[in-house]
């Protein structure tokens, strides 16, 4: 990775961050809850830069079509997390699998 790459992921990020704080409280709070969460079961997937600015994307729509956030994910923000990345290995996976542990193994 270059420096150039590390600069150019820098301002992505903090545009990113800039669209979150952009959006209504209720909403930035049921964001950084997903993202806690998000980060803790550790999606692989989590790493193309996709999943959270898609997030915000989905936000962002509910915000312009006057919806609160728990109307858009439910009251449940793990489970709908969940339900995010339900097809996507996560590193947890990846390291039962590693362990000799079953690799057909699916979240509930």
């Amino acid at each position: 990775m270059s420096i150039q790459d590390i600069i150019e992921g820098k301002k992505q990020w903090r545009a990113h961050l800039a669209r979150i704080k952009a959006l209504p409280p209720d909403y930035q709070i049921v964001y950084k809850e997903m993202q806690k969460y998000l980060f803790k079961v550790g999606p692989v997937s989590l790493l193309d830069a996709s999943l959270l600015p898609g997030i915000v994307d989905f936000f962002e729509e509910g915000v312009a079509e006057g919806k609160g956030v728990l109307e858009l994910v439910g009251s449940d923000v793990a489970a709908f997390c969940d339900d995010l990345i339900k097809d996507s290995p996560t590193y947890a996976d990846a390291y039962q699998e590693s362990m000799g542990g079953d690799s057909g193994a699916t979240r509930k």
